[in-house]
């Protein structure tokens, strides 16, 4: 039998992660990540499961952070009962993160359902429940690092370190091969690697050997600021806010980031750094994930365990506030007076720094800092973009505090760092997949790959197939129809769903159009499926 990998999501884009592998008749998911950005995107987290739920044998998991896992209790809901294998701080990070966020899945139902209450509509199911999350709890399996585990006769998967939060991995899967005179392949995927020398955890380890590579790309056509550079923004954005006695807001994803900015004004305030005010944390999950970080030290670097043999909690600090509940965090607007307000989500597509953004954005003298990636769509990116006003809770604000993006604290790898990963470990025969970053991105890097290691890079799509172990000339040209007839069809119904979307606002010329784009691919469908 084949193995044959079908890409699912995390390709063209960043969020929405997900592989399907299958191989002598079983089936195995790499993440199930949510899609998150605009209300397009996020609408693809509703689409029907390519496959079947319960055929699913096992999942493994890179890392906790919601565009790798977040889909999971929607998986499980709908009928998958497999394993979900994931290293001891993902799988401890998990417990937390599907709660939070079947959590927000049952709120903002609950808003839309109201809002349709008084059109007269149904009301919306959520996505999933935090029961659907706490059935997961009990699917998952923590795995010692470097451990291999063997899943089938086939099959074994090792988790290594990625270096790029708490937990995170990249997965070396092998699987039995008469094509390679070793006698097995083997195929990493990337997850999220990290950046070298970064704060709290360990730089990414080196893989010995692949012979099929998927590699993420979200920063694959540029490299990040340094951290000292980023350092002194994040002192320039509070001592501005303070002078002009306004607030800092910080969208921080709660794990890895969060920690990372604490880290960071615990830094400054030992040393003077910057002037005596009051940060809150307002984020009870971000508060409950600094809670495992405290608990990991056997994943901290050597600086970050320098700190604790000092005599310092690398996390916490005497100005620092935590604000769990929600009257706390609306008395943080009421209050006057500099403050740092770090709060979820770090793309600010929902959560309480919404609400911090829509009471302070329009004030001059408050200063935004973007600390990580802000997806096409999101409230962040708009915000970056140089949007002059923005839409945050039903309402119209303008944007008037100062703007800062600190690149240097980003947890992925830059381009520079991605190129010297694969360097380490490459050889020409290798297949490589570029995945995990926007169109731009992913294409820039996959030319970097070729015009400097001589690879042949990949730049997949959604839905796209690929039949990596072929047993016969004529199964793999089979299947290569098979995948070129799929990768159309996908075509063919994104060009029907733009037309959908766009019927309202469209000229007659272009209703014409499209009419003749429709026709010209269903007519070539219709052709191959013939031929075939």
């Amino acid at each position: 039998m084949p193995l044959k990998i079908t890409c699912l999501g995390g390709v063209g884009q960043v969020t929405g992660s997900c592989y399907l592998i299958e191989k002598s008749g079983k089936k195995y998911l790499v993440d199930c990540g949510l899609f998150q950005g605009g209300k397009k995107v996020e609408m693809l987290n509703t689409e029907p499961w390519p496959f079947s739920p319960p055929e699913i044998e096992a999942l493994f998991l890179t890392h906790a952070h919601i565009d790798h896992s977040g889909r999971i209790p929607k998986l499980v809901k709908d009928g998958f009962r497999g394993r979900i294998y994931a290293s001891h701080p993902t799988v401890a990070l998990c417990r937390i993160l599907f709660l939070d966020a079947a959590h927000i899945q049952e709120m903002q139902a609950e808003w839309k359902s109201r809002k349709n209450a008084r059109k007269g509509l149904p009301p919306v199911e959520p996505l999933y429940t935090q029961k659907d999350a706490e059935e997961a709890f009990n699917l998952l399996v923590p795995i010692d690092r470097d451990e291999e585990i063997r899943i089938s006769e086939n099959i074994t998967v090792t988790f290594r370190n990625a270096g790029h939060i708490l937990g995170s991995s990249f997965l070396e899967l092998k699987t039995k091969s008469a094509q390679h005179t070793d006698g097995e392949m083997v195929i990493l995927f990337s997850g999220d690697i990290g950046r070298p020398g970064q704060l709290i955890v360990k730089d990414p380890a080196t893989p010995h050997k692949a012979d099929v590579l998927f590699i993420e790309s979200t920063y694959g056509n540029r490299d990040h600021k340094s951290l000292e550079e980023s350092r002194q923004e994040l002192i320039d954005a509070i001592r501005y806010s303070y002078q002009h006695g306004e607030k800092v807001l910080i969208p921080a994803f709660a794990v890895e980031r969060t920690q990372e900015v604490l880290y960071l004004l615990g830094e400054f305030f030992r040393n003077g750094e910057i002037p005596d005010m009051p940060v809150y944390l307002d984020s009870p999950l971000a508060i409950e994930a600094t809670k495992i970080f405290r608990e990991m030290k056997s994943s901290y670097d050597e600086k970050t365990m320098e700190i604790v043999k000092a005599g310092h909690d690398p996390f916490d600090f005497p100005q620092l506030r935590l604000t769990p509940a929600v009257d706390d965090s609306r008395a943080i607007n009421m209050s006057s007076g500099p403050a740092v307000v770090i709060a979820g989500n770090g793309m600010c597509t929902a959560g309480r720094i919404l609400h911090h953004i829509k009471h302070n954005i329009w004030r001059p003298g408050c200063s935004i800092v973007f600390v990580g990636y802000q997806a096409e769509g999101s409230i962040g990116r708009r915000i970056i973009e140089g949007a002059r006003n923005i839409r945050v809770l039903g309402e119209e604000v303008a944007v008037r505090a100062r703007v800062f993006t600190i690149g240097g604290l980003s947890s992925h790898a830059g381009q520079s760092d991605l190129l010297e990963w694969v360097s380490a470990f490459y050889k020409p025969q290798m297949r490589v997949f570029v995945v995990h970053g926007e169109k731009t991105s992913s294409t820039a890097f996959a030319e970097l790959l070729r015009s400097k290691l001589g690879l042949n890079p990949v730049v997949p799509q959604r839905g796209d197939v690929f039949i990596l172990e072929p047993e016969t000339l004529g199964e793999a040209a089979s299947l290569t129809c098979e995948t070129y007839m799929h990768q159309l069809s996908r075509r063919f119904l994104d060009i029907q769903f733009d037309l959908f979307k766009r019927i309202p606002s469209m000229t007659d010329d272009e209703k014409i159009l499209l009419k003749t784009k429709l026709e010209k691919l269903e007519k070539t469908l219709e052709e191959l499926a013939a031929a075939v």
